[in-house]
C-alpha cells in the first residue's frame, strides 16, 4: 500500500535583496534558505528578481506550479510600484494598450496591464536599504496588474515610457495576497489557499 504524498504550501514576503531560490550565486548572496528551514523538496513558484519584494509561493507540489504558470491562465499577479517621475493619464492608457520591450535582443509586446495611481504612498513597510531619494526629483505609487511575467518585464515597461522603477512590492498572485507586510514573514497554507 502506498501512501499519498503531503505536500507543503508557503507564502513569503521575499525582501529586498534576497534572491528568489536557495543557493548562492556569489558568496555574499542572500538566499531563501536564511528565512526560514523549509523542507529540502520546496521550491518557488515563479520568481521575483532580486531588488523586487513582495509574495513569493513555495511548494513541493509540482501540479500547483503547472496550474499557476501555464500561459494559458493568465494568472493575474498585482504589483505596488515606486517610479521616478509624476507619470500622468497618458502613461495609464499607453499601459493598456500594451508597450514594447526587448527581451533577449528581441523587440516583445507585452500584453496590456491594468493601471491605476495611489493618491498617497501604499502601507509597504521601509525598505533595507532605502531607495534613492531626490530632492528636486518627484516619484510616484502605481498599481500594476499584469497576466504575464517576463523578466524585469515591469521595470522594462515604465522605462521605455521614461519613468525608472525605483521600488516593486508583488502584493498578489491570482486569489492569493500577502497576508503581512512583513519582509522574511513566512504562511503556511492549504492548497485551497492557493488557486
Amino acid at each position: 500500500m502506498t501512501t499519498k504524498k503531503v505536500y507543503d504550501y508557503f507564502m513569503i514576503y521575499k525582501p529586498y535583496g534576497v534572491l528568489s531560490q536557495f543557493s548562492k550565486e556569489n558568496a555574499d548572496d542572500r538566499t531563501l534558505k536564511e528565512l526560514y528551514h523549509f523542507p529540502s523538496d520546496v521550491y518557488p513558484v515563479g520568481r521575483l528578481d532580486k531588488d523586487s519584494e513582495g509574495l513569493l509561493i513555495l511548494t513541493n507540489d509540482p501540479s500547483l506550479n503547472a496550474e499557476l504558470l501555464r500561459p494559458i491562465e493568465k494568472m493575474e499577479k498585482l504589483y505596488w510600484v515606486q517610479v521616478e517621475g509624476n507619470p500622468d493619464k497618458s502613461f495609464i492608457q499607453k499601459m493598456s494598450e500594451g508597450v514594447s520591450i526587448t527581451i533577449d535582443k528581441k523587440k516583445y509586446n507585452c500584453l496590456p496591464a491594468e493601471v491605476q495611481f495611489f493618491k498617497k504612498a501604499p502601507p509597504v513597510p521601509d525598505r533595507n536599504p532605502p531607495i534613492r531619494t531626490r530632492l528636486n526629483i518627484a516619484d510616484r505609487w502605481i498599481s500594476i496588474k499584469l497576466v504575464e511575467g517576463k523578466n524585469r518585464q515591469i521595470r522594462k515597461m515604465c522605462a521605455s515610457l521614461g519613468f525608472p522603477v525605483l521600488r516593486i512590492v508583488r502584493i498578489s498572485v491570482g486569489k492569493l495576497k500577502l497576508s503581512e507586510f512583513v519582509p522574511g514573514s513566512v504562511t503556511l497554507m492549504k492548497r485551497k489557499d492557493c488557486v
